[in-house]
């Protein structure tokens, strides 16, 4: 894990987290198709044992909402789950709704600063 890079400290974080728990896991390294302009998106972390990718996210911006509204709607079968650095962050200035909030309408599970241990092993 020392020589990977990670595309903030929020995701090394994570990574040092799963690390300590001996939780066997992947960075970055699956690809998902996903149309209508042909785009791929590449999960942040699999967690090989439950079979769950997880999007690590800081900022949760319009375009990364339409795209996995777009993911999930083509790739049903995908257990992709959030972690966000604060949960309770607006989609946008002045909105009511929180990034939670986002995930829950579009049936998303998330946690706010670490994997949850239950999310090593049976993904529950």
């Amino acid at each position: 894990m020392n020589r990977m890079k990670y595309r903030s400290r929020f995701e090394l974080h994570l990574a040092k987290g799963l690390a300590e728990n001996k939780v066997k896991f992947e960075y970055e390294s699956k690809k998902f198709l996903y149309i209508p302009k042909p785009r791929t998106y590449t999960p942040d972390f699999y967690i090989v044992e439950s079979g769950i990718y997880v999007e690590a996210k800081g900022h949760l911006d319009k375009a990364d909402r339409v795209k996995m509204a777009l993911v999930k709607q083509q790739h049903k079968d995908l257990d992709i789950r959030f972690v966000f650095m604060n949960a309770r962050n607006k989609i946008y200035k002045g909105s009511k709704t929180t990034y939670a909030d986002w995930c829950n309408k579009h049936d998303y599970r998330w946690a706010e600063k670490s994997i949850p241990v239950e999310w090593y092993k049976n993904g529950k």
